[in-house]
């Protein structure tokens, strides 16, 4: 294992920038969503929600590649690689005129952001093992998590600023000084001598191998659906403040407290997973889920007051938010725990599949937004009750194939 150069306050400080580029990403584009949408696209104003999830499907492409490629050429190439094309479709974004081109823009900064994404945890894993490992990413994990909370109000602040263009100057701004910090302070942590050649054929026999044991295959879907469920959420989650409740304005900071107050749902399972385990958690989870969407269809149609409706709305946006907490981390634990022989491509196979696939059921799920939370609430009821039926049949399922 590799000796760290930098203090370890350091190491962990870089870490979570890196992890936090992703968050930025997405949730400082939230409130230029309607502006971009009335200037690029006003006969159709929720495909603007597409600059999310653009992003997000090029990321999970992606990641299909970024693990594999960094053993073969060790970490900096691939990250330094993956940054340079983020900041190439910030700026094609910036000076895109038209939606269709800035979704390209955004496909392009999402395929270079899986680099950074991917290899980031590879270097912790070069680094740190066991005990060590998983304390130094909680940290970074908890310190990531105030990024998604104030991101929105960072974006609205660049917007009242510069505009919505200036967003992209910001993503390029931030990834630039992130480069800088990682190329001068971090030394290459895989040697030459421990990389192993890219061969494709790898990959197709680990995606085989891993379709092959039925626990892998459930836990997959399931984990897709997870993903889908907050993307589909992220989605909407603008318009919603906006066009139902006239809270555009106080948007950045709701949605930071909300966020704030979900990022508790990561400690918290970490608390209950050793006393109750990771596939009666995350079935409870989605139980649970089930229970509220289908009661937030049904607070849909009713005449509510206004504060009360929207009070309803921001617990249940919660409870979406602390979904991903509770669950996202097992499903990917679960699946990874009969694949530790193959645990690097499994993970960027996890990670791409999953997230690509949950784009076929967000996007639809977003874009039907009618005025009213209705078509999100109905997209997650349905998404979560299909995660539940998964998770209960995977009692009936192989746990382990022994190699």
């Amino acid at each position: 294992m590799n000796t760290l150069k930098m203090s370890k306050p350091e190491f962990i400080g870089l870490m979570a920038m890196i992890f936090a580029m992703t968050a930025f990403s997405i949730d400082a584009m939230l409130p230029a969503l309607p502006t971009i949408g009335q200037e690029l696209s006003p006969d159709n104003i929720n495909a603007a929600q597409l600059i999310l999830t653009s992003f997000v499907l090029g990321m999970g492409i992606g990641t299909f590649f970024t693990g594999p490629l960094s053993d073969s050429f060790g970490r900096k190439p691939v990250i330094y690689a993956g940054i340079a094309l983020y900041m190439v479709g910030a700026m094609l974004a910036w000076a895109a005129q038209t939606l269709e081109l800035v979704l390209a823009a955004r496909l392009v900064q999402g395929l270079g952001i899986a680099g950074p994404r991917i290899v980031s945890i590879a270097i912790i894993r070069d680094l740190f093992e066991g005990r060590q490992m998983a304390k130094l990413v909680s940290t970074v994990m908890m310190i990531f998590t105030l990024v998604p909370a104030i991101a929105p109000l960072i974006g609205a602040g660049i917007i009242a600023l510069t505009g919505w263009r200036g967003i992209f100057a910001a993503f390029i701004i931030f990834a630039f000084l992130v480069t800088c910090w990682f190329g001068f302070r971090l030394e290459e942590t895989l040697p030459k001598a421990k990389r192993r050649p890219f061969e494709a054929a790898k990959l197709w026999s680990a995606l085989s191998e891993m379709l092959s044991l039925s626990v892998v295959r459930t836990v997959l879907l399931v984990q897709t659906f997870c993903f889908a469920v907050l993307f589909a959420a992220l989605s909407s989650i603008q318009q919603i403040y906006d066009v139902t409740f006239d809270r555009a304005d106080s948007f950045p900071l709701w949605f930071g407290f909300v966020a704030i107050l979900a990022g508790s749902a990561s400690i918290l399972n970490a608390v209950l997973v050793v006393r109750l385990g990771m596939q009666f958690l995350t079935t409870i989870t989605l139980a649970v889920q089930v229970a509220l969407s289908g009661s937030m269809i049904l607070l849909t149609m009713l005449p509510l007051p206004d504060g009360v409706y929207f009070g309803l709305f921001v617990f249940w946006q919660f409870s979406l938010f602390s979904m991903a907490g509770l669950t996202l981390g097992n499903l990917n634990a679960m699946a990874m725990e009969p694949l530790g022989h193959i645990a690097g491509l499994a993970a960027s196979i996890l990670g791409g599949t999953s997230t690509v696939f949950a784009m076929a059921f967000a996007i639809p799920i977003g874009l039907a937004f009618d005025g009213t939370p209705r078509p999100a609430a109905i997209g997650v009821f349905v998404l979560t009750v299909m995660g539940l039926v998964f998770m209960l049949r995977l009692d009936r399922t192989p746990r382990r194939r022994r190699h």
